[in-house]
């Protein structure tokens, strides 16, 4: 009995010093025992915490909260109304039946909501918008993020590019500072702030897809941010902006076949906005260059039937009668290469080109005509305002 007494107590002695080295040594190796709780890790698999005792770490660059905060008091909901004259039964019309009904006098105007989200850019209470959401609007209001309420007016709108421009007049307004757009590259994350179907302010997060999109056929003059960040009916006239809350665009449109999100949305881009913009508060409008004249793009037959031997620049299809073009001596088969030392590459391309050219002054233009180029100078005019859809 004395031998198996002392066998216990020598196996228990090794078995503590054991302990002890291991605990000393390599302390990971060991379980410990506080309390009942069991240790787990965090997701980067080294760092010991207790369940019961320390919060979750939040990791450097996984919150976007410093962004959403600083941008989403600029970003406004905008609500509009339009009376809408109820359908007239033609029955009315006869004499026949007026004896017996009567005149209907002062038939009530129905009132038609839509809903959509802008973003303040100026203390002085201009707010940018999509035309679609205001047009044709008998009225506007708008909803801070603060609870703050009030009826804006509208300063001017510009179809082409599917951008406005309201005004509010309200002290203490939150701004959103305007991104640097060349800095912006395909990969970089992006957050999009807007009111989708009237839920209220919501902040959705993807990436820009793509830059530069063009001959989508949304506008006359694109140049979009194609991103996957959820935009909705709504999100319209939204903020998209980067990682430090800087307004990159206005949200204006979506590829969907349900009318939800599909991943691929599109802004416009700041450049555009800006020029927009500033133009719309100085004059109420948007001036641009224009010479009359209906392109074409270059197809390969098109290259193939002409015999060119370049696949850049736009074909003139048509010159408008006493147009500035047709007094420049321009003819429907040229081909339009170069717009006042600029090279065309495309329709979208000499669009934006001549777009850019002031009203009024003479501009230099290249035209390829039986593969011989000529110089003609075109004394440019004011585009034509367009004509915007007629209220259903």
């Amino acid at each position: 009995m004395q031998r198996l007494w002392l066998l216990f107590a020598q196996t228990v002695t090794v078995g503590l010093a054991l302990w002890f080295i291991v605990a000393t040594l390599k302390p990971d190796w060991a379980p410990r025992i506080q309390g009942g709780a069991q240790p787990v890790t965090l997701n980067n698999g080294n760092v010991p915490m207790h369940e019961a005792t320390a919060p979750p770490r939040v990791q450097q660059g996984s919150s976007y909260r410093d962004a959403s905060q600083r941008a989403m008091p600029a970003v406004v909901n905008i609500f509009t109304s339009k009376g809408v004259r109820p359908a007239r039964n033609p029955l009315l019309d006869d004499p026949f039946l007026r004896r017996f009904f009567g005149e209907r006098q002062g038939e009530q105007e129905e009132k038609q909501s839509s809903l959509g989200s802008g973003v303040i850019v100026s203390s002085e209470g201009y707010i940018l918008t999509n035309n679609h959401v205001v047009e044709a609007a008998d009225e506007i209001e708008i909803a801070l993020a603060d609870g703050r309420k009030a009826a804006a007016r509208l300063v001017g709108t510009d179809p082409e590019t599917d951008l406005a421009v309201i005004k509010v007049d309200l002290k203490d307004l939150p701004t959103i500072t305007l991104a640097q757009i060349e800095q912006t590259r395909v990969g970089d994350v992006v957050l999009a702030i807007g009111n989708p179907f009237g839920v209220g302010q919501t902040v959705t997060m993807g990436i820009v897809s793509a830059l530069g999109r063009n001959h989508l056929g949304i506008n006359t003059f694109e140049n979009f941010i194609q991103t996957d960040a959820a935009i909705n009916p709504g999100n319209s006239g939204g903020a998209l902006v980067d990682t430090n809350g800087n307004l990159l665009g206005i949200n204006t449109a979506i590829y969907s076949r349900t009318g939800g999100s599909l991943g691929i949305g599109f802004a416009i881009p700041v450049t555009t906005v800006k020029t927009v913009m500033e133009s719309i508060i100085k004059t109420g409008q948007v001036v641009r260059g224009w010479i009359g004249v209906e392109p074409q793009d270059i197809t390969p037959e098109l290259a193939e039937s002409f015999g060119l031997q370049r696949k850049s620049g736009t074909i003139i299809a048509g010159v408008l009668r006493n147009g500035p073009a047709d007094r420049a001596g321009m003819r429907p088969g040229d081909i339009l290469v170069e717009v006042d030392g600029r090279p065309v590459d495309d329709t979208t391309s000499m669009l934006n080109l001549i777009a850019q050219l002031q009203p009024g002054r003479k501009a230099s233009m290249k035209v390829l005509r039986k593969n011989a180029e000529t110089s003609l100078d075109v004394t440019v005019g004011v585009r034509p305002k367009m004509q915007t859809r007629p209220a259903e």
